[in-house]
């Protein structure tokens, strides 16, 4: 498989671009070799610039449960793109989107659109110490929010990859207020709670995907949402990336735990940059222009990210029965690798939460991040090399969750078993 134009590319962007990406996991580096450059994407697949044709269990990092190229979503954004690319003015694409968000999840009443994930957790935060009076956070080891400030203490995701648990940049003035605990360990979270009596929020992935894919114990969440309410914290769920793909009404409706402010991105836009936080009336209507905590953008609600978002969870809702299908896949995906693995006596260990799934080369479960940071890296970038040459391109870093779409077939699944069959021999073999 030759790569040519993708390292000329490469060389080229990173005279002009830090790194030569935009995001950092992209550049490969926690994998080795040079990132590919994408031509274009089609249903389950992608193609390179080299006109090499890849099974994609990336689908942008989460956004495109139906995969490349939608017919309906296309069409939405191409209808909405000529009517304008952006007013800076209210359009009704935003209360039709909005009125379809809340419809999905019992835990907010309203919802307000960003640009980004970044900045929906960015501006949840504020409107949870605006809510409650308090200046203090509690995040948890491995859980990425974002690279707000605030939160880039301990992160998982691309930050983990690079060994970098915090960021230069940031004052430890904007880091003294978050407080950090262990994932699924609640007396960790109890220790935060004795050390501080001004904890505004809690946040946490309820289904973490920046250190892997590393669900939260239901008893866990029961037990944090019990700790805020005794503590007058909000609780608050990023579900950026779960949200949509884990299930159909978030981990609220899996674990029967309700957050007091809910963070979404990727999939409620269809392919297009998009975030969004809601809360109950209460807690949204002390955001301006109704109270005093201040949020605003330019682009927030645009016209095409709306029109895309409206397409996809439209389809969604119309065909909620699709994600038993798609968890389904994934679950036969993992199983059969993992079933490969253990031919060459090579340990795996996996998860699945509806279109979303993880594997970590590790001996022992994983429940938090120092568990996925124990697990084969080495072997991980084996496996990702070998897999990309045999044509099916998965998250470059051990750190990164992957995804189903409804355009990933039956048949993509099993040539994917088959595949990591011929690797994981090759590995054994030397």
């Amino acid at each position: 498989m030759s790569t040519q134009s993708s390292t000329k590319a490469f060389q080229e962007a990173q005279e002009l671009i830090p790194g030569g990406v935009n995001s950092p996991v992209r550049a490969f580096k926690s994998v080795g070799g040079t990132p590919i450059f994408i031509g274009k994407g089609e249903g389950g697949h992608i193609v390179d610039i080299d006109g090499n044709k890849y099974v994609d269990f990336v689908q942008s990092w989460g956004p495109l449960i139906f995969g490349h190229r939608d017919e309906s979503i296309e069409k939405a954004v191409i209808e909405a793109v000529k009517h304008g690319l952006s007013f800076g003015a209210p359009t009704l694409a935003e209360t039709e989107l909005a009125k379809l968000v809340v419809s999905f999840f019992d835990s907010i009443d309203k919802v307000r659109f960003v640009s980004s994930g970044t900045e929906a957790v960015m501006s949840a935060i504020r409107l949870a110490r605006g809510f409650t009076g308090r200046d203090d956070i509690l995040k948890f080891t491995g859980c990425y929010h974002g690279h707000s400030d605030a939160l880039l203490v301990e992160a998982g995701s691309g930050a983990a990859t690079f060994g970098t648990p915090s960021s230069p940049g940031v004052p430890a003035d904007f880091t003294k207020h978050t407080l950090l605990a262990e994932y699924n360990n609640i007396e960790s979270v109890k220790k935060c709670f004795e050390d501080s009596r001004d904890i505004a929020c809690v946040i946490i992935e309820p289904i973490a995907g920046n250190m892997g894919l590393v669900p939260a114990d239901k008893e866990f969440l029961l037990a944090l949402r019990k700790l805020c309410d005794e503590n007058g914290t909000l609780l608050i769920f990023d579900e950026v990336m779960s949200g949509f793909r884990a299930s159909i009404s978030g981990a609220e409706s899996l674990v029967g735990v309700k957050p007091d402010i809910l963070t979404l991105g990727k999939v409620i836009g269809g392919g297009m940059p998009v975030g969004a936080f809601g809360a109950r009336a209460e807690i949204m209507n002390m955001l301006s222009p109704d109270g005093p905590v201040y949020q605003a953008g330019t682009l927030s609600g645009n016209p095409v990210a709306m029109a895309a978002g409206f397409a996809a969870l439209s389809k969604l809702k119309k065909n909620s029965r699709v994600m038993a299908v798609l968890q389904e896949r994934a679950t036969r995906l993992v199983s059969g690798m993992k079933e490969a693995a253990n031919s060459y006596g090579i340990t795996m260990q996996t998860d699945v939460r509806g279109s979303m799934f993880g594997f970590f080369f590790n001996e022992n479960e994983v429940k938090n991040f120092a568990d996925a940071a124990s697990s084969d890296a080495a072997l991980f970038a084996k496996f990702h090399a070998g897999m990309l040459e045999e044509g099916f391109y998965f998250a470059c870093s051990l750190y990164e969750t992957g995804f189903i779409s409804t355009a990933t077939t039956d048949a993509m699944i099993e040539e994917t078993i088959a595949a990591s069959q011929k690797v994981f021999k090759a590995i054994k073999n030397g």
